[in-house]
């Protein structure tokens, strides 16, 4: 009876630390989606400002395999009103200021071919087909990054997934922090979108926009941004030469954590107001759990002291673990109360993230379904520790010591 009565009062001690540490936690996401919010609308003011800045960018874009709506994607980088603004396409070198660079293994991938097709509308805009041949190296889109860099003729850089679609003030926004010769490198959010509707890429993409982001805000509280988002990486290509190149980060999994990372410790890595659109590819629950449990065991290898306080972030496991030791104790009004309060906390966290940073358009569905990423969110967590392998575009690799990783023979 002792044992169980002290399993009882440590399901509820625990339960209500955890809601403190997610309450705090919670404190510093809403201090940090204001400044974000304030930081976004000085931005905003900037472009309106006369001279704009419109520097070249070089546009990289890897690619591998078509993917559902890719032509639209792809599209939205053409149309950008970068030109318009700068009063023409060229940029005095018989180059269009705007170049969009696309990478890929081969000339028979079937994601090339579709930019072959999308290019061929916007004859104006200078643009390249670079092939990389199989990859020498662990990371296969980082040697795309190798190839397209070799021919790149402008010294801003911008890389972009292939799975995001942007508005046209994109580059705009993504370049005008370099106007202060200390920033090396920018990056922007990004909001889930599940475009293949369907529980298991809507509650992914919840994921994205608000238990990402979240990160993101209370980070700015604590420490200059140290890191690039995947989605959109900008930098300039003196400061990619002097970390060693793309080349340096082939091995690595995290390549847009580590390029920013590397970059912050001598330039400024600015984070834009702008926010992109992620679109969700995989809408079963299998390949949606895998996807996320690798983006779990990244986080891990790449920084694995943050990685490891994440779990005291999480407010429903810890509302669930308290509800269950006080209705065990013969508290039930304390129990239920402890729970109502995680969940009304997720659902406080996802309204001010979606309507404040990210401007989720579906924003009350995701203020529902928040509270079950949350839970969902310490589960990958638990899994991130139970190996180092990871399934990525069909291959199996194992991570290592701070964040490489090494293809599994099979």
């Amino acid at each position: 009876m002792r044992v169980m009565a002290a399993v009882e009062w440590g399901m509820l001690v625990l339960g209500l630390f955890g809601l403190l540490t997610s309450s705090v936690f919670l404190g510093m996401v809403i201090v940090g989606a204001r400044r974000f919010r304030w930081e976004a609308g000085r931005e905003n003011a900037a472009l309106d400002a006369e001279p704009e800045f419109l520097p070249g960018v070089s546009l990289f874009k890897p690619l591998h395999g078509d993917e559902p709506s890719l032509d639209a994607h792809l599209r939205t980088f053409f149309e950008q009103d970068y030109l318009r603004h700068a009063g023409g396409a060229s940029a005095g070198n018989g180059v269009s200021r705007v170049e969009v660079l696309f990478g890929a293994r081969n000339e028979a991938d079937a994601g090339l071919q579709v930019a072959r097709r999308v290019a061929a509308e916007f004859p104006e805009i200078t643009t390249k087909f670079v092939t990389s041949g199989e990859p020498w190296a662990a990371n296969a889109k980082v040697c795309s990054l190798v190839a397209m860099a070799k021919v790149a003729t402008h010294d801003l850089w911008v890389i972009s997934d292939s799975d995001v679609r942007v508005a046209p003030d994109y580059l705009r926004h993504v370049v005008l922090p370099f106007v202060d010769e200390r920033v090396g490198a920018s990056t922007c959010l990004y909001r889930g979108v599940a475009a293949g509707g369907g529980l298991w890429a809507q509650l992914e993409a919840v994921g994205m926009s608000i238990e990402m982001s979240s990160g993101v805000c209370a980070s700015l509280l604590t420490e200059p941004v140290s890191f690039a988002l995947g989605p959109t990486m900008a930098a300039r290509r003196e400061c990619i030469e002097e970390i060693g190149g793309f080349e340096r980060m082939a091995e690595y999994c995290a390549d847009d954590f580590v390029l920013g990372n590397w970059i912050s410790e001598k330039h400024t890595v600015a984070l834009s107001g702008h926010v992109i659109d992620h679109i969700v590819l995989n809408v079963d629950f299998l390949n949606s759990m895998k996807h996320q449990v690798r983006w779990m065991k990244s986080t891990r290898f790449s920084r694995p002291k943050g990685h490891f306080g994440t779990a005291l972030t999480f407010g429903v496991p810890f509302g669930l673990l308290a509800w269950g030791g006080a209705l065990l104790l013969g508290m039930p009004s304390l129990g239920w109360g402890a729970l109502l309060f995680a969940v009304l906390g997720r659902v406080l966290q996802a309204w001010v993230v979606g309507r404040f940073v990210v401007q989720e358009r579906q924003l009350w569905r995701t203020m529902m379904l928040f509270p079950l990423r949350d839970l969902m969110g310490i589960i990958f967590w638990v899994l991130s520790y139970t190996s180092g392998r990871i399934l990525w575009r069909g291959e199996v690799y194992e991570l290592v010591e701070d964040g490489k990783m090494r293809p599994v023979v099979r």
